[in-house]
């Protein structure tokens, strides 16, 4: 640079004189202060021949937002339905092509300090027209619709006071200078929640309930996670129905998923730590393998926070395929987070807390990528998280959209 020539950053036009002439100079816009805002959003990239075709749905995770979306591979939004409610957490497509959703409900309770609060489930048509919904004040995170026409809720009760006191591990709760939760309520000290699951009619009668402090070790089963709280001992964050009837359930604080015989109540299958820290969405898959999104937050056999997606074989508790990033660090989600094996045997994996979904190959190149673009929030602290990401094939969307006709 010639000496005497100053360059001012500035939104509007400037005049110098450089060796006599006089020049205007416009320098940019204002730096965009959201970082992934800055870093770009919508499609990122996109291979045509090796990406696995379809619509990929989401509802992003913030209490303006009531709309879950529907992009194509192009990153093209094609379809949106308007709800009520926001996300409490997520929705998906039914069997029979209707949108089942999770909302937060309005009502203020001991969930309202939360994130992850629910209240509502429902299910809509291609219109977004509600056909039904039920309501629960203790639900949160999951709700799902049973194969019986019943749905299955995710909720919190509060765990008594002799068997509290035997869970081992977590920090007495506290101001979090994250501000993840609200500050808690003089009435809740020293009160510890854990998960029961509620099975309702679409009436809203409770017809089972199942409660995982009847079930799980104090100690054995303790808060893996260094820093969570002992408010929340076995919190769940994913519900499934197995084709038998039994329960597939993850709980984030012990870093612990188990399958749940629904006709005994008994858990017959469990896989905790060091395998899992703080995990979420474990799906079965075609082969009896169950994928599942590895969050990594406090890790017991490695120093460094990352995430990773498993497949794991139960019948051993081996895991038989790993995607992770190189270097590990570049692909990290604290919380929320899901992984979906796609048709052509590839992965979408929604790294949540970012608002990325992308799609991996078996050998774990990237040959799809998207930035959820739909941010909101507070001003000064705007996100795109996304609970989970899920694509679905032309003819899925096909019977969704012949919803709105029934």
């Amino acid at each position: 640079m010639s000496r005497g020539l100053r360059i001012r950053m500035t939104d509007h036009p400037q005049r110098t004189i450089f060796f006599g002439v006089e020049l205007e100079i416009l320098m940019s816009k204002v730096v965009e202060q959201n970082t992934l805002k800055r870093r770009g959003v919508g499609l990122r990239a996109c291979d045509p021949e090796r990406a696995c075709p379809g619509f990929t749905l989401f509802a992003p995770v913030f209490e303006q937002n009531r709309i879950v979306y529907l992009i194509d591979l192009q990153g093209e939004l094609v379809h949106s339905w308007q709800l009520p409610y926001a996300p409490g957490l997520f929705g998906y497509l039914t069997e029979r092509g209707t949108l089942f959703y999770s909302g937060r409900a309005s009502e203020d309770n001991f969930l309202s300090r939360f994130p992850f609060k629910g209240g509502v489930v429902l299910e809509a048509d291609w219109n977004g027209k509600v056909l039904w919904e039920v309501r629960h004040p203790d639900h949160h995170h999951i709700g799902i619709l049973l194969r019986n026409g019943n749905v299955l809720l995710n909720c919190l009760g509060k765990v008594p006071a002799e068997i509290a006191g035997k869970v081992k591990g977590g920090a007495e709760d506290h101001n979090l200078p994250s501000a993840l939760y609200a500050p808690q309520p003089q009435e809740d000290v020293g009160v510890m929640y854990a998960d029961y699951l509620a099975e309702l009619t679409l009436a809203g009668q409770t017809v089972w309930e199942w409660r995982s402090w009847e079930h799980l070790d104090p100690v054995a089963d303790g808060i893996a996670e260094v820093q969570a709280l002992r408010t929340l001992w076995a919190m769940g964050n994913s519900i499934l129905e197995l084709p038998n009837g039994d329960i597939l359930a993850s709980y984030r604080p012990t870093s612990t998923v188990i399958r749940v015989d629904r006709r005994t109540g008994e858990i017959v299958w469990k896989l905790g730590p060091p395998t899992l820290a703080g995990q979420h969405a474990p799906t079965p898959l075609e082969n009896g393998n169950i994928l599942i999104f590895d969050n990594g937050v406090h890790r017991v056999d490695d120093p460094l926070p990352f995430s990773r997606v498993i497949e794991i074989n139960p019948a051993t508790n081996e895991v038989v395929w790993t995607y992770q990033d190189r270097p590990v660090s570049n692909f990290f989600s604290p919380r929320m987070g899901n992984a979906q094996r796609l048709p052509n045997g590839n992965t979408l994996i929604n790294e949540a807390s970012f608002g990325r979904f992308f799609e991996v190959t078996r050998d774990g190149e990237i040959v799809w990528e998207y930035i959820n673009p739909f941010f909101g929030g507070p001003p000064q602290a705007e996100t795109n998280e996304v609970f989970r990401a899920l694509r679905y094939s032309v003819e899925e969307i096909a019977r969704a959209e012949a919803t709105a006709r029934t």
